[in-house]
């Protein structure tokens, strides 16, 4: 029975450089782009640990019956097949939450750079400007959030830190979850969350039903000073009606970390805007939350190769069903 761990993206640190000295680690971080190879690793490996480029589909589970984890170095799971998972055996795990306060930094850090026009006056100061029109400010204003899991409470904690009341819209929350009151989370309806934000902040997966739910009929609910963030999934807002928002004036601007299409191709329409700002899917990575994401990745791997259940398990399987006869 293979015991291969196979990394096939950028995925490294400090707890992989000790799992290598114990286990059987092979670092291969563009297999992704290939499908042949990709699945040629996947055949003789039991662990694939990927980030959101590799597509773990049904039939590369289907081809790999030795696969018995795999490990998504973040938090997103679009690119994976769980329903296959599941149903051939082999456990999906992840590091939700760890780079919950990472992502909640950066939501923060787009929407103040929005409001106080951080980058135009930056470029225009090297210029030797002097333009000292007053921008926004966020305190005593409301947050709003679409989803109120994981990073979209980080963001919470640090909206009510700064004086901000908060809302947030999710269908699939129990409002008598006690971590709601704690944060001070108010949950309304979805047309309510984009009428009341003065920053809003999307927290979505990418899902048949998330899929451009961000259209030109919530935007039209929005206030013409809100500014939008994404820090969730580039799927999730209509781009083209974001663009007509922003050039209609109908929101101040936006800050967006995660695109429809990433890379993002030249040339970007909403990159002539200097009231949008725009990062390339980093909210989650810092040194911090990348290090506590290893370590439990490690963990839940040798979990797996020991025959122990996992502890991050994000499907309904916490032990493998399958790769017994290797």
């Amino acid at each position: 029975m293979s015991e291969r761990i196979a990394v096939v993206e950028d995925v490294w640190g400090a707890a992989f450089d000790e799992l290598e000295t114990r286990r059987d680690v092979l670092v291969d971080p563009e297999a992704w782009a290939d499908p042949a190879r990709l699945s040629e690793i996947a055949a003789a490996s039991a662990v694939l640990v990927v980030r959101n480029r590799t597509q773990v589909t049904r039939e590369l589970l289907e081809r790999s019956p030795g696969l018995r984890l795999i490990a998504r170095a973040g938090v997103g799971l679009d690119n994976i097949d769980l329903e296959a998972a599941d149903e051939l055996g082999v456990v999906v795990v992840a590091g939700l939450g760890a780079n919950a306060a990472s992502v909640a930094e950066h939501a923060l850090g787009l929407a103040l750079a929005t409001a106080r026009r951080t980058l135009p006056l930056d470029a225009e100061v090297r210029e030797g400007g002097w333009n000292r029109a007053p921008g926004r400010e966020l305190a005593g204003g409301t947050w709003g959030l679409l989803s109120a899991g994981a990073t979209a409470r980080a963001t919470a904690r640090l909206a009510r830190g700064i004086g901000m009341e908060v809302v947030a819209f999710d269908p699939y929350v129990d409002p008598a979850d006690p971590g709601l009151a704690e944060l001070g989370i108010r949950l309304v309806e979805f047309e309510a969350v984009a009428a009341l934000a003065d920053v809003l902040s999307v927290h979505l997966p990418a899902t048949p039903a998330t899929r451009n739910i961000v259209d030109t009929g919530f935007l039209a609910h929005m206030k013409p000073h809100a500014i939008l963030i994404n820090c969730g999934r580039g799927e999730v807002i209509d781009e083209s009606a974001l663009a007509d928002a922003l050039a209609a004036g109908r929101i101040l601007g936006a800050g967006l970390d995660v695109r429809q299409q990433e890379p993002t191709p030249a040339p970007d329409p909403l990159a002539r805007y200097d009231n949008v700002v725009l990062t390339p899917h980093i909210a989650g990575i810092t040194e911090q939350a990348q290090a506590r994401i290893m370590r439990i990745l490690c963990r839940d791997i040798d979990a797996v190769l020991d025959g122990r259940p996992t502890e991050a398990h994000v499907g309904r399987r916490s032990a493998p069903e399958r790769g017994a006869e290797g």
